[in-house]
């Protein structure tokens, strides 16, 4: 097999650094949390309604989908509403989602802030809504979302220490480290929340060690497909853990995610002795039920490869009924919102591994230009003519 070290440099570094990275951001933002507080303060005291879109592209979209579940709690709280729709819909289709008369904030996650989708989603919004804000955060200080100039009560830039900024092709640290960003910013105790991130920071770095310890033996597995499941904010997670082993691996496996229950109805039929399903079981007693039926019924199906459950707890029934559990015991208490940090880490190694026993380089898996850093061939239309 081909040396890949220094093509993997870029990627694996990014992967391991996530949980020192987590801190830092934190440490960064922290003297700035009055600042975050007051402009949501300041449009809650200056509309009764408020409408929250959580957007991007691709890795960036599924920022939102993971946390969706989680910050609508504080968002409600405001009498708000909030919402994930992605850049990609917004542009081509912005009659269907953007509103004139709803006070609207849009929160933009970005890489590189120069995909075009996401340029073109803010000139949009802005010339179509009449009052609309923006939240940007970004990993580059350079690109065209970070440089927008608006009235500062109209827009707020958090740019994230520069090591966010990944060189891989694929988003790792990017993508976690602008979810906790987003975290931060919609907590209602930033106080605990900075208490919080040391022992996510730490059961990340545990989940690196048990990596390394499982991942060499699961890439051995003769499988050519690759399934995540899992439920709330662990739906969102499967999505980008999903394409993270779709990229990594050049799409020489097909993968899919799913909600547990949702697997049933037709997806399951993707089953078969090649096919491994990675299960991600919730803290919320309520929900693992459902998560511990899926993972029985899977260990039962005698067509199927691998049965992998990523937990927050050691669980007997989850060992009984999986070929491997891993387990991060250090968030046993938490919500699992939490989990999806140290969680990420393993799907993000899992598809790194995988790419080099492939021969695949992870740093540049699509040499051929079929994916890029930043997307390609988009071409923007004016709105409005053809009407």
């Amino acid at each position: 097999m081909k040396n890949y070290q220094e093509e993997k440099s870029h990627t694996m570094r990014e992967i391991e650094q996530q949980p020192a990275l987590w801190a830092k951001a934190v440490k960064q933002f922290a003297p700035i949390k009055g600042e975050m507080d007051q402009f949501l303060q300041n449009l809650e005291t200056k509309y009764d309604r408020v409408r929250v879109i959580f957007t991007g592209a691709g890795t960036s979209a599924f920022i939102g989908e993971t946390i969706y579940p989680h910050v609508r709690g504080e968002i409600r709280k405001r009498g708000w509403e909030a919402e994930c729709i992605s850049t990609t819909n917004l542009t081509a289709t912005p009659n269907y989602y953007l509103d004139r008369d709803i006070p609207t904030v849009m929160v933009s996650f970005a890489r590189s802030g120069n995909s075009p989708e996401s340029i073109a989603v803010v000139e949009l919004a802005e010339k179509l809504i009449n009052d609309f804000y923006e939240i940007t955060i970004t990993c580059n200080s350079d690109g065209a979302l970070a440089k927008r100039k608006r009235a500062q009560d109209e827009q707020l830039v958090l740019l994230l220490p520069e090591e966010a900024n990944d060189k891989g092709l694929a988003m790792t640290s990017s993508y976690s480290t602008m979810m906790l960003t987003a975290l931060y910013l919609f907590s209602g105790d930033k106080e605990k929340f900075e208490k919080d991130i040391v022992d996510v920071a730490k059961a990340g770095e545990e989940m690196l060690e048990t990596c390394k310890e499982v991942i060499p033996q699961l890439v051995k597995e003769p499988i050519s497909k690759l399934v995540y499941l899992g439920a709330g904010v662990f739906e969102g997670l499967s999505r980008e853990s999903a394409l993270k082993f779709l990229e990594l691996t050049a799409g020489k496996f097909p993968t899919m995610y799913d909600t547990t229950l949702g697997f049933r109805h037709g997806p399951k039929s993707i089953l078969n002795k090649e096919t491994m399903v990675v299960v991600y079981l919730s803290n919320d007693s309520y929900t693992r039920k459902y998560d511990l039926d899926m993972l029985k019924e899977l260990f039962a199906e005698t067509n199927r490869g691998p049965l992998v459950a990523i937990s927050g707890k050691v669980d007997p029934v989850v060992a009984e009924y999986s070929d491997l559990q891993i387990t991060n015991s250090l968030l046993e208490e938490n919500e699992d919102v939490w989990l999806a940090f140290p969680n990420v880490i393993f799907a993000q190694s899992f598809a790194y591994e995988k790419s080099l026993h492939s021969g695949i380089s992870p740093d540049n898996p699509s040499p051929d230009g079929v994916i890029n850093r930043v997307v390609q061939g988009v071409q923007i239309y004016p709105y409005g003519e053809e009407n």
